[in-house]
C-alpha cells in the first residue's frame, strides 16, 4: 500500500513518474483503463512472461500485482489538483521516499518477487546478462514505450531513477533488513 501511495504522489506531481508508471499512464491514455488498472494489467502480462522462464510466484507476487494498482487509483483523487510547484516537488520527494519504504517492507517480507523483479531475475538467469544490464534495459524500455504512449516523463522521472536505489538501501538498513532473499 505504501508503494502505491508513493507512485500516486509522483503521478499527482505531474513532474514525471517512475518508468513503469510512465508506461501505465501511457496505456491509460490510449485505453479506457485507469493508471492503476493499467498497472495491474501490466503486472499480469509480466507474470505470463514468467511461464517460459519457469519463475515461481509467491503470495507477495500476487499482492504486489494487485494492491499497488488499486492503491494508486484510490490515492490519486485525494492528491490530484492544481498544487503550487513547491507542493508538487514535495510530492516527488515524498513519493520516492514512500516507494523506498514500501520496497523495504516488500523485500524484507520475502514472500515472492513482484512481477517486474521476477521478470528481471528470470531474464538474468535465462540470458546470463548482469542484473544491472537486464534491469536497466527493462526500465528504459518501459519508460520509452510509456513516453511514446503519452505517459508523463520529466524531472521527477530523472529524480526517481537517480534516487530510488540509494533510498531503498537506506530504508532497508533503517528497517534492519540485512537480507532480501531471492528475488
Amino acid at each position: 500500500m505504501i508503494f502505491g501511495v508513493g507512485e500516486a504522489c509522483l503521478i499527482a506531481s505531474e513532474l514525471g513518474n517512475s518508468p513503469w508508471t510512465v508506461f501505465a499512464e501511457g496505456i491509460s491514455k490510449q485505453t479506457p483503463l485507469s493508471v492503476g488498472a493499467a498497472t495491474v494489467a501490466t503486472s499480469f502480462v509480466l507474470l505470463l512472461l514468467w511461464i517460459p522462464m519457469r519463475q515461481r510466484p509467491g503470495l507477495g507476487t500476487i499482492a504486489n500485482a494487485v494492491v499497488i494498482g488499486i492503491v494508486i487509483d484510490a490515492a490519486l483523487p485525494v492528491l490530484s489538483g492544481d498544487a503550487p510547484l513547491a507542493v508538487r516537488i514535495a510530492e516527488v520527494v515524498g513519493g520516492i521516499a514512500l516507494v523506498a519504504i514500501g520496497s523495504a517492507f516488500y523485500l524484507g517480507a520475502a514472500l515472492g518477487p513482484g512481477p517486474r523483479d521476477g521478470f528481471m531475475t528470470g531474464l538474468h538467469r535465462v540470458t546470463g546478462r548482469p542484473v544491472a544490464v537486464v534491469r536497466a534495459a527493462i526500465e528504459i524500455s518501459a519508460l520509452v514505450a510509456g513516453a511514446l504512449l503519452g505517459g508523463t516523463f520529466g524531472a521527477g522521472t530523472v529524480a526517481f531513477a537517480l534516487l530510488i536505489g540509494p533510498a531503498v538501501a537506506f530504508a532497508l538498513r533503517t528497517a534492519g533488513v540485512t537480507r532480501v532473499g531471492d528475488l
